[in-house]
């Protein structure tokens, strides 16, 4: 197969130059305070202990003010300059909510710090109509939003982010990459300031000044690095971007002529992908454990939606159920806004279904109603709230028992193994366990080993009336690092017939000793009730 068949990636470039001074603007102009066109505003940023100008808008830049500028320069050309601060958080959090967007594109979209994005739309730029219209209604659509936008599209990242600096809008064939490039300044790729000033001082002025040398002259003179990027801009190679959000299993979606706002189509929406997409889930045997809903509304806001389950889901029904759970129960309702224009539910996590006999099979059928009830009730709380308990393996009391959520291990809490009580005889453990050992006054006590003859706790004053123990436990220094002391735990029941499960904490003229070196009494502590 001849090179030129291969069919190479294609990467949208997206760059938004004026990304700080258009957050600020949009703000404003939200809260009904925006600014005439023709009023200059620039945000200032901290460098070497001096404010620069880290963005401006087009006013600002007619003015002849640029980025690095400092501050008391632009002042002087400029006495009724609009001056922000830099919010680079804030930056960034726009940054992610325009990839949220891009997302009704492709879902392979990639983050280009500080303020541009790259997306593969490889394979899917026919669905918008072709490459041109594509980019011609992201950009658009950016605009509308308030966004100074470039763009361009190219067979690798490298390029593609290159043409959005020099030349927007350009589309660039698959093996072009090299001549759209050529005329450009060396500066254009983006190396650092050292390597382009090396360039300059060397005659190689634009990038196809770079190109005519040869790749072993170059990487000796300015290294592998440099060398690397030259190449993946003129298509040679390419690094692949790395994409914010993994690529789901399974995806369907549905666009709107007319954007939707009321439950009810929401509803419908949802329930018609759900059929969708589990019949093509079906097709490979497969079910659903982590279904997430994207509304994307026209304003440009994204809004996800995720459920899980503890098995595979094949029915729709299921899938339903599980989204009006969780719609229901969000904090923040779903607000459409002026409309959804776009609905698409995927499947991030999905697992082979194992065929069982469910007719005859009593207990495979309860526990397929367990399952479904701690998927409806973790869609309602969250999935973390929703707990069982398996046994540890060690002797530690507050150890003994670990909560994982029930969604995924409610298979193993079912098979777990617990110690089985000893007929005729009182419980080993109580019926509750504090999560922290509660401190108790101990005036005095049998030494060295003995249980006390009375206890302070919660400010009341317990007589002992029948002692079992002591049961000594000594803890895994492997893990503790010496830290913990060894426990001699007894079954306590005072006057009141109240029984308490209490514990000395060290060993007398063993572990425990005061600042002098001098033996100490040890802490005493509650740890649990008995029925």
């Amino acid at each position: 197969m001849s090179a030129s068949s291969v069919n190479r990636r294609r990467i949208l470039s997206l760059w938004l130059p004026r990304l700080p001074i258009d957050r600020i603007q949009r703000f404003f102009n939200s809260a009904g305070l925006g600014k005439t066109n023709n009023e200059p505003s620039i945000v200032v940023i901290k460098d070497n202990n001096a404010l620069v100008i880290h963005a401006l808008d087009e006013a600002a830049e007619r003015l002849g003010l640029y980025i690095g500028q400092p501050l008391a320069n632009a002042r002087a050309m400029c006495p009724d300059l609009k001056v922000f601060d830099a919010d680079v958080a804030a930056d960034a959090k726009t940054l992610s909510d325009i990839a949220d967007w891009c997302d009704r594109f492709t879902p392979l979209v990639a983050l280009d710090p500080p303020h541009g994005l790259f997306l593969d739309i490889t394979g899917c730029a026919h669905l918008f109509g072709g490459e041109a219209a594509l980019l011609q209604a992201l950009v658009r659509a950016l605009g509308r939003q308030g966004f100074a936008v470039s763009a361009a599209i190219a067979g690798t990242s490298v390029c593609a982010r290159t043409l959005t600096r020099q030349a927007t809008g350009t589309i660039v064939a698959d093996g072009e990459e090299a001549r759209a490039i050529s005329r450009f300044p060396v500066s254009a790729l983006g190396a650092d300031e050292a390597i382009t000033t090396g360039l300059r001082r060397a005659g190689l002025k634009t990038i196809g000044d770079v190109a005519a040398r040869s790749p072993s002259e170059i990487t000796a003179r300015f290294g592998a690095r440099f060398s690397t990027l030259l190449a993946h801009a003129l298509g040679q190679g390419d690094a692949p971007i790395n994409p914010r959000k993994p690529l789901p299993d399974y995806i369907v979606e549905k666009r709107f002529a007319e954007p939707i706002a009321t439950d009810t189509m929401i509803a419908m929406t949802l329930s018609r992908l759900t059929d969708t997409l589990i019949a093509s889930m079906e097709k490979q045997g497969k079910g659903a454990r982590r279904l997430e809903a994207a509304f994307f509304r026209t304003d440009g806001v994204v809004r996800a939606i995720m459920v899980e389950t503890g098995r595979p889901v094949t029915r729709s029904a299921v899938i339903d159920r599980l989204f009006r759970e969780r719609l229901d129960a969000l904090a923040d309702p779903l607000d459409p806004g002026f409309g959804f224009d776009m609905v698409r539910l995927s499947a991030s996590r999905t697992e082979i279904v194992v065929q069982e006999q469910r007719d005859l099979d009593a207990h495979v059928h309860d526990n397929d109603e367990l399952a479904a009830l701690i998927d409806r009730i973790a869609a309602r709380i969250g999935g973390k709230r929703v707990v069982v308990h398996l046994p540890e393996d060690t002797h530690i009391p507050e150890c003994a028992v670990m909560a994982a959520p029930a969604q995924h291990h409610l298979a193993a809490a079912m098979q777990a193994e617990w110690p089985a009580r000893t007929e005729s005889e009182p419980p080993l453990r109580p019926l509750r366990l504090f999560d922290k050992p509660e401190p108790i006054k101990v005036p005095f006590a049998a030494v060295p080993d003995g249980p006390p003859h009375q206890f302070t706790w919660r400010r009341a004053l317990h007589a002992v009336v029948r002692v079992e123990g002591p049961e000594r436990i000594a803890m895994e220094w492997w893990r503790q690092d010496g830290k913990q002391l060894t426990r001699d735990y007894f079954r306590i029941e005072d006057a009141e017939g109240l029984r308490f499960w209490i514990f000395r904490d060290g060993l007398y003229e063993g572990e425990v000793f005061d600042g002098d070196g001098e033996p100490a009494s040890p802490g005493w502590y509650v740890h649990g009730l008995f029925a």
